[in-house]
């Protein structure tokens, strides 16, 4: 009977889940402990061996170090975890403190913990808070940020756990492999990977690849080309695809274009370019959208989070074009070093978990791409938030009016209210109008993301309105204020949808935490991009109102998860070389390989220099060339994969596999890398002045770059390769 009841339980629990059973009855056990071990003076240091004793003394310890006691439910999102699942956790069930005591367990069976986050204020916030957790069970912990030096984050990264954004992590692996000396290395080999809001960050992020960059050239924005495509109009001079994700110019427009600039622009490719890029700039980049200009530089702002992605740029071109919109002086421009992609970065490490309140909507990604399965724990208490249905109107201005006369309603009551905003614009334009209609409130989105705790701290006290960003939706809770709960607790009010339904259900669940009341709204017009951009035939065709937002995510969703599964198609072979070229690479720098390899390539070259220079020096200045060789023609192994994946789809008119034909062109770049490697190093040492001093870099022309910064890249910037190759025919065809 009990395998029944079993089997009619896990058929039904939430699809892409697992039986949370096993936890539950660990936890069940170590409540029949709780007594003996809260009268103990002092608590011993726990073992994994015994899971209910480990529970047990967990619990007592985290709620004499931080005066909280971890629910039974938090136990299990612990347990979850320590299993190597995802933990997915409403919104105000303690996933921080549940991911502390997971982590605390892997550190204790000596492994070495990265509790990843989506930024750098969560993760120095974490850190601090469970900093006494960690002390009383005997591990250390340690955080890094932006602006951490090299020495704060090799002492991070020599702590037990540490915590730190995955872009953070990611761009330490990525300068590692710049490295010349073992003593400059930061990060240590991987161990597990907690990875807090995993959702978020290993599919939202998953799809932007992390790239490192070296100074180069002072930059060359064209200014001139800026002000041409100002004058373009939208419609007549260039038009955009239905996603909004491409531009290009028409018939009329490539008229304009030459006229102004007295050319043939398929005569000029990189005139071409240049008007490409600036459009791209004026058409798909909007300010205070995509970007902010702050102190005279024009910093990105992450579209999953609402953040500004701090050091991180577009690809030289773009950069140059958008700094150029705006009229401010070009940065420099740089090489592309290396790159990384977060599920290259995470399955790095042999172990890996985490924990969200959003997971099962993304379990098949989740399970497809990491190889992680879902484990749903239930809320401590109910939820008994009122989630009203969506307020659809035909055009955005109805939306709007409806949107403030909603705001200005409640207010009335005394019921505070947070109203969610798709980007920086939008939530600057609702601060004014409810200013003019006598509202004061309160705005936090990227500009002024320092004082995101402070806002949210205060977001739920009465009479209180605040304006946000996506900012709102991640890692702060909300408490409501002294006579709140008989208003009904926060309204939560969006502005219109998300492309993806877990950022609607982030914003819904900063209302109704731990039992809280509470109410959450959507208003949403036919003219909102998510309509219009994935369902506008099915909009003018009249679908029925409740499904059409949910069908326009579902189409969204599914473009995004092939953006992501198309990212990983064309970069699993090579994280495959990236693995090779850093093992081999550590090989280098930790031994003698490339002082052999040179001994055998110039054996009289060599024998020369030993007698007048010594063993030692000459070890270590075959070491100096033979790495920078090797990171220049990766370097260029890389930028040769760009090059061969942009226009591998017309191998498909051969009736030939695009992703098999890459390959197969990749595997043989590889090795013609390794040869020119071998053969530039051989040339180099042949010539290089090495004395008793060691070699002169500069003159062997060995020069690194003097800094280094992060790109954000899209994978396809103007659309897909189908797509460009589909329009510059078309435009052709135009012009015939």
């Amino acid at each position: 009977m009990a395998s029944i009841t079993q089997l009619v339980r896990r058929f039904l629990e939430r699809p892409g889940s697992i039986d949370r059973t096993p936890f539950e009855r660990t936890v069940a056990a170590a409540a029949t402990r709780e007594e003996r071990i809260r009268e103990l003076t002092e608590l011993p240091v726990p073992s994994v061996d015994d899971l209910p004793e480990f529970c047990a003394i967990v619990r007592e310890t985290a709620h004499r170090t931080l005066g909280l006691r971890p629910y039974d439910v938090q136990l299990v999102g612990m347990l979850a975890m320590m299993s190597g699942n995802i933990a997915e956790m409403a919104t105000g069930e303690g996933k921080t403190l549940s991911g502390a005591m997971a982590a605390a367990g892997y550190a204790l069976q000596g492994k070495r913990v990265h509790v990843i986050s989506v930024n750098d204020y969560l993760a120095q916030r974490d850190a601090e808070w469970m900093g006494p957790l960690y002390d009383a069970l005997g591990v250390s912990v340690g955080w890094i940020g932006q602006s951490s030096s090299p020495e704060e984050r090799r002492a991070a990264y020599a702590k037990d756990v540490t915590y730190g954004s995955v872009s953070e992590i990611g761009f330490d692996v990525l300068r590692d492999r710049l490295c010349t000396d073992v003593a400059d290395l930061i990060v240590p080999a991987p161990n597990v990977a907690l990875v807090d809001e995993a959702d978020s960050v290993l599919v939202d992020e998953a799809r932007v690849p992390l790239v490192l960059a070296g100074s180069a050239d002072p930059g060359g924005a064209v200014p001139e080309m800026a002000a041409l495509v100002r004058q373009l109009v939208k419609g007549y001079h260039y038009e955009l695809d239905d996603q909004a994700r491409n531009v290009h110019l028409t018939t009329k427009g490539i008229d304009t274009v030459e006229q102004a600039l007295d050319l043939d622009l398929y005569d000029s490719p990189s005139s071409l370019t240049e008007v490409n890029l600036a459009l791209h700039a004026h058409a798909l980049l909007t300010k205070d959208v995509d970007y902010i200009v702050r102190d005279g530089k024009v910093q990105l702002i992450n579209p999953s989070r609402g953040r500004v992605a701090m050091l991180q740029r577009w690809p030289d071109g773009l950069q140059s074009a958008v700094e150029a919109k705006e009229a401010l002086s070009p940065s420099e421009t740089g090489e592309i070093l290396d790159s990384i992609t977060v599920q290259g970065l995470i399955t790095r490490y042999p172990e890996k978990c985490g924990m969200t309140g959003t997971a099962v909507a993304v379990g098949d990604q989740l399970r497809e791409f990491y190889d992680l399965k879902v484990v749903v724990v239930p809320s401590n208490r109910p939820c008994v938030r009122i989630d009203e249905p969506d307020r659809l109107f035909e055009y955005r201005m109805e939306k709007d009016h409806a949107l403030v006369d909603e705001i200005v309603e409640v207010h009335a009551t005394g019921r505070p209210i947070l109203i969610g905003t798709l980007d920086v614009a939008e939530s600057e334009r609702l601060a004014l109008t409810l200013s003019g209609r006598g509202l004061d409130c309160v705005v936090l989105n990227a500009k002024n993301d320092a004082e995101e705790a402070a806002i949210i701290s205060g977001a739920g006290e009465r009479g209180t309105i605040t304006v946000s960003t996506q900012m709102a939706g991640r890692g702060t809770d909300i408490r409501l204020g002294e006579g709140v709960d008989e208003l009904g607790g926060l309204y939560v009010i969006g502005s219109g949808r998300h492309t993806s339904s877990r950022l609607d259900d982030q914003l819904r669940g900063r209302a109704g935490r731990q039992g809280d009341p509470g109410g959450s709204i959507f208003f949403v017009s036919g003219e909102d991009e998510l309509i219009t951009h994935y369902v506008a035939d099915e909009y003018a065709t009249g679908v029925p109102e409740h499904t059409l937002v949910g069908h326009a995510q579902r189409v969204a969703e599914g473009v995004n998860m092939e953006i992501h599964r198309n990212t990983w198609r064309y970069t699993r072979l090579l994280e495959l070389h990236r693995s090779l070229v850093l093992d081999l690479r550590d090989k280098i720098l930790r031994g003698h390989s490339a002082g052999e390899a040179l001994s055998a390539g110039a054996p009289e070259r060599w024998s020369e220099l030993e007698e007048t220079v010594g063993e030692d020096v000459l070890h270590e200045a075959a070491r100096q060339i033979v790495l920078f060789h090797l990171d220049h023609s990766w370097a260029d192994h890389l930028a040769d994969l760009a090059d061969l994946r942009e226009g591998i789809h017309l191998r498909a008119l051969g009736r030939l596999s695009p992703i098999d034909e890459f390959n197969k062109e990749a595997k043989a770049a590889y090795q013609r890398m390794l040869a020119e490697t071998e053969s530039r190093s051989i040339a180099t040492f042949e010539t290089a002045s090495i004395t008793a001093d060691g070699l002169d870099l500069d003159g062997a022309g060995l020069k690194r770059p003097t800094a280094t910064w992060t790109y954000l890249v899209q994978d396809n910037p103007f659309g897909t390769e189908w797509e460009r190759i589909l329009n510059r025919l078309t435009t052709k065809v135009r012009r015939r």
